[in-house]
């Protein structure tokens, strides 16, 4: 076992990589997703709130930011972090993908979304409908930040990842009404990754946060089949790549298992990787656990699927 001295040298160490990274990327554009009050109206007075772990909420305008690589390869991925739809995973979970990814050449869209309990009138449609228009901004900006439209993928961690998923899922669906031309675009993302996701919302899966966030203490089974991912797996839904360790004590692994047979059953590519040992909220993987392997098996599934050249 590590001893108290080893362990603060690796954490040292970990800190210097993470600046240094996100000096030689740079400070990101940051990209408002309306160009008004968002859809429904509502939500929370007052800046942005963080927490000691750099999470955030009281989200009253829900943005992108935008990290692009030195050399860009074309590929896009927006990223969310995770935090049972309370507040968003943003320093441990989606900032260190989007450093990850720009290593790679791929294009880093970070979402700060809106949370349905601060008070917006459309309450659980307003993540979805912030996870769509990213992905239509992302496209309507493609020139702009050299990105290929047909090679635009989503990123999400925990609830983040059922976001990801729900936006994949439910491209074809109307969130919201449009308020410009940038609605006129396409929010289908081209591939998911996604990481120790909730997925279903029924029992026994809904001993989650994120249900509670959504569709209350005492939903219908209605009400929560409405709002569980592996409901809207068809046909023609994007290719998925799917990390759970098998210790998790947050999210039950038997979420991402029920989402791999959904995918299976209609046919949905999807590449499913299942850890002995990681917990809960390992983000990109900052350990020397087998769990940390997943960014490389990551970037040889987006090889095989033809998104990297």
């Amino acid at each position: 076992m590590p001893d108290r001295r080893s362990i603060l040298l690796t954490l040292a160490t970990a800190a210097f990589t993470f600046a240094s990274r996100a000096d030689a990327v740079g400070a990101p554009e940051r990209i408002p997703l309306w160009p008004g009050q968002p859809p429904g109206g509502g939500g929370p007075q007052g800046p942005i709130a963080r927490d000691d772990s750099g999470a955030v909420s009281n989200v009253a305008t829900p943005l992108l930011e935008v990290f692009v690589p030195e050399n860009p390869t074309g590929v896009a991925v927006l990223v969310a972090g995770g935090g049972g739809y309370t507040r968003i995973g943003i320093v441990k979970e989606a900032l260190p993908a989007a450093l990850w990814l720009t290593a790679q050449g791929i294009t880093a869209f970070v979402l700060t979304y809106r949370l349905p309990r601060e008070g917006w009138h459309d309450g659980p449609l307003v993540p979805i409908q912030d996870g769509q228009r990213a992905m239509r901004l992302i496209r309507a900006n493609a020139e702009r930040f050299r990105v290929d439209p047909n090679r635009i993928g989503v990123m999400g961690f925990s609830a983040g990842g059922h976001l990801c998923g729900m936006v994949a899922a439910r491209s074809d669906y109307r969130s919201y009404t449009p308020v410009d031309a940038v609605d006129d675009l396409s929010a289908r993302p081209d591939f998911a990754a996604l990481l120790y996701p909730v997925v279903s919302l029924g029992p026994p899966y809904d001993r989650t946060t994120t249900r509670r966030s959504l569709v209350g203490e005492t939903p219908t089974l209605e009400m929560s089949e409405m709002w569980s991912l592996q409901t809207y797996i068809k046909a023609g839904c994007p290719t998925i790549f799917l990390v759970q360790a098998d210790d998790d004590q947050v999210i039950s692994p038997e979420h991402s298992r029920v989402l791999d047979e959904a995918c299976r059953e209609v046919r949905v590519p999807v590449e499913y990787h299942r850890f002995a040992v990681g917990g809960h909220g390992f983000g990109i993987g900052q350990s020397d656990a087998p769990v940390a392997l997943w960014p490389r098996l990551c970037r040889l599934w987006l090889t095989s699927i033809s998104v990297m050249r």
